[in-house]
């Protein structure tokens, strides 16, 4: 096995197409786990297009999970415990352990909500990743 994989999620506007979930009972259109697509170790990730007006429908903690929610297109909101938080294009969401959640698309929005969610726990990261090994003589493979 490679050290590395390549998978095409395809542009954003084409993630409504995908039809996808954890389970059957909570796979829906516009959702694609992409995690289940390679062979990730620590990381999880799914992409996600809603329709204006469309909700999760279901509130969800982790208690090992962390989550980062980052949102590309269109307007929504997030339930957060007892906050409720707008977001958009460039809204980056940290949900830690514990925290329960929700989201939806704003019925007027002027698109579909499209956002990556990624998941990671069980380890903590560290301020710098002190496993990095640089090396400043090595050309870069472009000319």
């Amino acid at each position: 096995m490679s050290g590395y994989e390549v998978n095409n999620i395809g542009a954003p506007d084409t993630w409504r197409e995908f039809y996808g979930g954890f389970v059957p009972q909570t796979s829906r259109q516009g959702r694609r786990v992409v995690d289940h697509e390679m062979t990730n170790q620590f990381i999880g990730m799914t992409a996600n297009a809603y329709e204006p007006g469309e909700q999760a429908g279901y509130w969800h903690t982790h208690s090992e999970i962390e989550e980062l929610y980052v949102f590309l297109e269109g307007t929504g909101q997030m339930g957060l415990d007892d906050d409720i938080v707008d977001v958009g294009p460039g809204s980056v969401v940290r949900v830690g352990q514990g925290v329960w959640r929700t989201w939806r698309a704003m019925p007027d929005s002027d698109g579909e909500l499209r956002w990556l969610c990624i998941r990671a726990g069980a380890g903590e990261l560290t301020g710098y990743p002190h496993d990095a090994t640089r090396d400043e003589e090595r050309a870069a493979p472009w000319k």
